[in-house]
């Protein structure tokens, strides 16, 4: 009788800490929200450090919504994969069907104009798709690369999913709603169905573009392309990016060198950034914003210069950086006193506060699941080099950041 009264008591215990920490975890959540350094005129935006994943800026993040031609980061990604594995090649000629031709010159649509029969090279479609947004050069490669609008769509799925997206809606390689893409459209498919993200998908497939692809953004940051079949047909196509460096609305201390913008009805203007301060990169994602593009350019050069105004990256290198307590951690165990030294996994850069230190950046240490007791304290077993946790750093103005740490001692479990 006592067992079954101390296992309920036990598992009612179990009961208060769980909802309690979910509490707390609300609270924290809410806390950034409304207390975050910058207010973006967005329908959703994430904004991280493209080395670390720190999370510098969320608004309803992780609900998906039209996302127009922003997803032409991924049919860029998946041709650059084609061009890697030899399916494709910069230099290689692509003839231009009537059906293409025709959609170059839809006014609906955003384009440069193609010639039924002609023959442009990959990498010249590729530069008019990421500079002008180009919707028929964006199909042609989509052809090339897979033969059907289906086809290209299972291509695009597995990139993002190779990037950690699993809850997308792709249905084309050029963001627009089902019913403009003519001869290509999906049979069985809603006419008004169009590619849907999140504004965190959007960002993780941008830090995965870049980091796999470097030469992403040394397409995405030129200003200028000849575009053209023939030298005598060349025209000058100029890159839409207001952020660009010398542009009007270029953050000041900031190189930025992508990516995409993008417009439909249901989708509004869409953008996602990127561009580096002081070597670290940083990605930006704005959803449905203000309606003008001026303005959308400004808003966002203010974002990059609010950010670099108030905050630093400043690289923790150790353990010893932090308060003491930090360092050495008690450890949860049955039958004698045992502690271990705490480690960072790998030293990290993290955006905090200008003129803060790790202390005013509330650090609180949290043991994962597998080594926490039912008090919440560090647990036994566990190898020297485990990860056994994270410290948790809160920078004013920003969502809470995790740190891995590791044990620097061996600790086995207490026999009985």
């Amino acid at each position: 009788m006592i067992q079954k009264i101390k296992k309920h008591f036990i598992k009612f215990f179990l009961i208060i800490i769980s909802l309690n920490l979910s509490l707390m975890s609300l609270g924290s959540l809410a806390k950034a929200d409304s207390n975050s350094f910058f207010n973006m005129d967005a329908r959703s935006a994430y904004a991280i450090d493209a080395e670390t994943g720190q999370v510098l800026y969320e608004k309803n993040a992780q609900k998906t919504y039209p996302i127009a031609s922003v997803v032409k980061i991924v049919t860029l990604g998946v041709i650059e994969q084609d061009i890697r594995d030899h399916k494709l090649s910069w230099n290689q000629k692509i003839t231009i069907s009537p059906e293409i031709a025709k959609m170059s010159t839809d006014s609906r649509l955003s384009n440069v104009e193609l010639i039924a029969g002609a023959k442009y090279t990959v990498r010249q479609l590729v530069e008019s798709m990421m500079l002008v947004s180009a919707d028929g050069s964006t199909q042609a490669l989509a052809i090339a690369s897979a033969g059907s609008t289906a086809a290209f769509n299972k291509k695009m799925k597995k990139f993002v999913k190779d990037a950690g997206v699993t809850d997308e809606k792709i249905y084309n390689a050029i963001g627009l709603p089902n019913s403009y893409m003519g001869s290509y459209k999906l049979k069985g498919v809603d006419n008004n169905a169009e590619n849907k993200f999140s504004a965190k998908d959007v960002a993780l497939i941008s830090k995965y573009l870049v980091d796999k692809y470097p030469e992403t953004t040394k397409i995405t940051s030129k200003k200028f392309a000849k575009f053209g079949p023939t030298a005598e047909a060349e025209q000058q196509i100029v890159n839409i990016n207001s952020l660009l460096p010398q542009n009007g609305t270029a953050p000041t201390g900031w190189n930025i060198d992508g990516l995409k913008t993008g417009n439909t009805d249901d989708a509004g203007k869409c953008i996602v950034t990127t561009g580096t301060y002081n070597g670290h990169r940083v990605v930006v994602v704005a959803l449905h914003t203000v309606d003008d593009w001026a303005q959308q350019g400004l808003m966002l050069k203010k974002f990059y210069e609010d950010l670099s105004a108030k905050y630093d990256p400043v690289t923790l290198g150790s353990t010893k950086e932090l308060p003491r307590k930090f360092q050495k951690r008690h450890v949860a165990h049955a039958k004698k006193h045992h502690s271990t030294r705490l480690e960072l996994v790998k030293p990290v850069t993290l955006w905090i506060p200008k003129g803060s230190n790790w202390k005013q950046n509330h650090p609180k240490f949290k043991p994962d699941k597998q080594h926490r007791s039912i008090m919440g304290f560090l647990e036994a077993p566990f190898e020297k080099g485990d990860k056994v946790g994270y410290i948790r750093f809160n920078p004013s103005g920003m969502p809470s950041v995790k740190v891995p740490v590791k044990a620097i001692s061996t600790i086995k479990k207490a026999l009985f």
